[in-house]
């Protein structure tokens, strides 16, 4: 299974209040809809449509991302697959685990952006140099 195409149709953030007190972060992404369709180069592909959202609660803030994902599977009858499958609205655990994994790493790193663009603590945890860290890496002669 390859990605061909990654498109961002919608970005919205909103900074609703200033966060004081208790803040939970939460995200969710989900797949709207899976489609069929036929480019010249690369034959019948899948089409992803999705939404990411990352909501500082109690409504402090939120971030939506909604886009699309061309993926061109290994074989045509994965596309069948796919189809019969979304109908009743599931997705094989592999795909979805690729699609979603994929999603995240680019709607994650422009999320850290916006979020310091409007003075919002960072959804995921960033990593963090400790003086015992700092030690070791001077040692570090590589």
């Amino acid at each position: 299974m390859r990605i061909i195409g990654f498109t961002l149709q919608k970005i919205s953030i909103e900074r609703k209040k200033d966060i004081k007190g208790k803040l939970e972060i939460k995200s969710d992404m989900h797949i709207e809809d899976v489609e069929k369709e036929n480019i010249d180069i690369a034959g019948d592909i899948l089409k992803f449509s999705y939404i990411y959202q990352i909501n500082y609660e109690p409504s402090y803030a939120e971030i939506i991302f909604k886009g699309t994902v061309l993926v061109v599977p290994d074989k045509s009858e994965d596309i069948k697959k796919v189809l019969k499958e979304w109908k009743k609205k599931k997705m094989p655990d592999e795909i979805r685990v690729f699609l979603f994994n994929f999603i995240m790493a680019k709607c994650n790193l422009k999320a850290l952006q916006l979020e310091e663009d409007l003075a919002l603590p960072p959804h995921i945890p960033l990593p963090r140099i400790t003086p015992q860290q700092t030690q070791q890496q001077a040692n570090y002669t590589g």
